[in-house]
């Protein structure tokens, strides 16, 4: 599945929701996912406008164009029968790339893997 992000945001410890972590993208198409995570998990929330799944063992990899999540085969039927969503950030994150692999790293510790991409200066 692929969309296009026009906004990604994070927040890695939201200390009013019970230091819950969550990354947002809010899509050019209206859709609006979600990542999410309280402390005491062991699984990552997966939400795509009113559809949500629970998850372990993802890969996410993180530049600052593209946003890519890998499940396991048959782990959702969210990415519409696809085990990869690739999220193309249409205004690079630049600055806030460290901010969002912060938060990628609270959400995926114990459960998944992150993959930054760094761009060559």
């Amino acid at each position: 599945m692929q969309l296009t992000s026009a906004l990604i945001f994070g927040n890695a410890c939201d200390d009013e929701e019970d230091n819950l972590a969550t990354l947002g993208s809010n899509n050019t198409d209206g859709r609006l996912l979600i990542l999410s995570r309280y402390p005491d998990e062991d699984e990552v929330g997966l939400m795509i406008e009113d559809e949500s799944e629970a998850l372990r063992d993802i890969k996410v990899t993180l530049s600052a164009t593209r946003l890519l999540i890998e499940t396991a085969p048959g782990a959702t039927e969210l990415f519409g029968g696809d085990d990869v969503l690739e999220i193309d950030i249409a205004s690079a994150l630049g600055d806030d790339l460290e901010e969002i692999e912060a938060v990628l790293k609270v959400l995926l510790k114990g459960v998944g893997t992150l993959v930054v991409e760094h761009s060559a200066s």
